[in-house]
């Protein structure tokens, strides 16, 4: 917990700092940014997993980190696409994740990790739905912005 704590500080000054100090990297800065939130994101699952016996469930953490790859992957294509950024869905962003990571923590400590055996299908299944809704309407706004569009580039009539 003091480690996610450590990493949530960090990133939230890093930014803030370049500004003050105007000498923000701002691509470099977005880029290493994201790309280690995207490591730590994954490092936490698979840390996880190192906690548990049963194999299931060690299936399990490698699925709910691949649907948390690619979750990340969809709002990066987004962005990619529409040159707008959201880095949080239904209310839950990055701070909103790292809490629960922080309290998670905190009940493996005084609980044990038999949380894990109904936990992690419980979570794997939310995010795979939140992730198959996600792209559902990434995919339906795109196509929309798409065939708001000719080929020439003017808008329809």
């Amino acid at each position: 917990s003091v480690m996610v704590f450590g990493q949530w500080l960090t990133d939230s000054l890093d930014g803030s700092l370049g500004k003050f100090r105007k000498q923000g990297l701002v691509k470099w800065g977005f880029y290493m940014d994201h790309l280690l939130d995207f490591l730590f994101a994954g490092s936490i699952v698979i840390a996880y997993s190192f906690l548990v016996d049963a194999k299931w469930l060690e299936f399990l953490f490698l699925l709910l980190l691949l649907v948390t790859c690619a979750t990340m992957a969809v709002s990066f294509l987004s962005f990619a696409a529409t040159n707008q950024f959201q880095i949080a869905y239904y209310g839950i962003g990055p701070t909103e994740i790292r809490i629960g990571y922080i309290l998670l923590n905190t009940f493996v400590v005084f609980v044990g990790t038999e949380i894990f055996s109904w936990g992690v299908p419980v979570v794997l299944a939310l995010n795979v739905v939140a992730f198959t809704v996600l792209a559902v309407q990434t995919s339906t706004n795109l196509w929309k912005l798409d065939y708001e569009i000719n080929v020439d580039g003017q808008p329809r009539p």
